[in-house]
């Protein structure tokens, strides 16, 4: 029996929101899925009838904590933040419902693009990637495609040269002669760019054909947009389970959230995935973006966070395209999965920091309310991190049956609203993923922003290096 490939554009029309299905692999996954989701779905329920019983000891544990001074202050600031964050939860679906996506303009009016795909270990994953944008439907002579190997240590060069084979002039490949960072080989991309609008794409990703003309339109229709964030779903969600919970979370990160913060004109990440900048923008923050340090150490990750944080700045809107779809790999493993978490962290950190020294200023003409409203909600989550494992872990201590229970019943309640987010956009069936995804975060990955607060100092992409023979 002959074996199929499976090229990037069977990849995308096979379905709009998953990868390529691995038929050997499938009646396993399949089992392993139901396994997972009845295993969450009954420790959610068991945890929401733990509750009930339990009604009485939860009455008792209150009952002798909330007359103290600490308890009376604990419940002062719970409530007000809990306050908070209903209030601004319903301010954002009110404007999701706002949000619409910018639709392509003409080709006439598309502004010349130079796209740059900086890749590092990546292998074949990088030949997938340049065929997909090579295949958009985008005026060809107004595209101009950068490909950029960081000193890989694997085959990386020899597919990007497979590609340049295939798509001759199309393409121009570059090899740095040591590994930089994926800083620095966007920086070579920008300064060899010749484009009016700069796209950088994730070398593990693949695009849509209609992608590229979608994603940089708002630049078009608004002169003052500095910076659009492309809309990112997961590319190996066929067979794996932590990229079935991924693909959900990321339905309600960017459908949900980005689409919010579209609306107030800050996005606050442009993702690396799939991210488009104006030209003049970026020359503005160049300088700063690629000497970047933090505690006096040159900044080696976060660069889109860093370079939107500066875009920001300079009182330019940053917009979100939810018609601008790519397909990106992600980590299979846990391992995999809570280094990248890991690196997110601290450079949520760096930038919220960076944030704080100019959301409160005349930063920009517009109004700047949005921003700040933003930048308040995720300085809030930061500053919460501690005060909150310290209960969690009292909690534990005091009573680990009512912890587990009223978490569980937690987690049922919170979740719901990305499950029937999901559901109503997609599939109701894997919209049931965000509740194994909240059990695994909350037990498995809790320890995270903690960790990456107190190691915000630290550098190291993580997630890239070859395994040791």
């Amino acid at each position: 029996m002959k074996t199929q490939t499976l090229t990037p554009t069977d990849i995308l029309l096979d379905t709009e929101q998953t990868g390529p299905i691995n038929a050997t692999d499938h009646s396993k996954s399949v089992i392993a899925n139901r396994i997972v989701l009845t295993a969450t779905m009954l420790l959610l329920f068991g945890g929401a009838a733990l509750v009930y019983f339990l009604q009485p000891h939860f009455y008792n544990f209150n009952e002798s904590r909330i007359n103290s001074p600490i308890g009376l202050t604990f419940l002062a600031v719970t409530s007000a933040l809990l306050l908070f964050k209903v209030s601004f939860l319903l301010y954002n679906v009110y404007l999701y419902f706002q949000y619409k996506p910018i639709a392509s303009v003409t080709d006439e009016l598309l502004p010349t693009c130079t796209i740059i795909v900086p890749a590092y270990n990546e292998g074949n994953l990088v030949y997938d990637t340049l065929l997909s944008i090579a295949n958009s439907d985008f005026p060809k002579h107004k595209l101009q495609i950068l490909a950029i190997d960081d000193g890989s240590k694997d085959d990386t060069w020899y597919w990007m040269n497979k590609a340049k084979q295939e798509l001759g002039d199309q393409i121009v490949v570059f090899q740095q002669p040591e590994n930089k960072g994926k800083r620095h080989a966007l920086y070579r991309g920008f300064n060899l760019g010749t484009g009016e609008v700069f796209v950088t794409i994730d070398s593990d990703s693949i695009i849509k054909p209609d992608t590229l003309r979608n994603l940089v339109s708002p630049f078009v229709t608004d002169k003052n947009c500095g910076a659009v964030a492309g809309n990112v779903r997961v590319l190996n969600n066929k067979t794996a389970i932590l990229p079935k919970m991924l693909n959900v979370s990321f339905v309600m990160s960017f459908e949900f959230v980005r689409s919010v913060e579209s609306q107030l004109g800050s996005v606050l990440c442009t993702p690396g995935a799939l991210a488009a900048y104006r030209s003049s923008s970026v020359f503005k923050c160049l300088p700063d973006w690629i000497n970047q340090t933090f505690m006096g150490e040159a900044s080696d990750i976060g660069e889109d966070r860093a370079m939107t944080n500066m875009i920001l700045k300079q009182g330019k809107k940053v917009l979100f395209q939810r018609n601008a779809l790519v397909l990106t790999d992600v980590p299979e493993k846990y391992k995999g999965l809570y280094k990248m978490f890991i690196r997110w962290g601290r450079s949520n950190v760096r930038e919220n920091l960076v944030m704080a020294k100019y959301v409160f200023t005349d930063f920009k003409k517009e109004s700047k309310v949005g921003t700040r409203l933003l930048f308040t909600n995720q300085f809030l989550s930061i500053l919460m991190t501690y005060p909150f494992l310290l209960f969690m872990l009292y909690f534990i201590v005091v009573h680990p049956l009512l912890f587990l229970s009223s978490t569980l019943l937690g987690i049922l309640i919170v979740s719901s609203f990305p499950v029937l987010f999901y559901a109503k956009r997609y599939s109701a069936s894997e919209s049931l993923w965000a509740y194994a995804y909240s059990v695994l975060y909350t037990f498995g990955l809790f320890w995270i922003p903690p960790y990456a607060i107190a190691t915000a100092g630290r550098s190291g992409w993580l997630t890239r290096e070859l395994p040791q023979k």
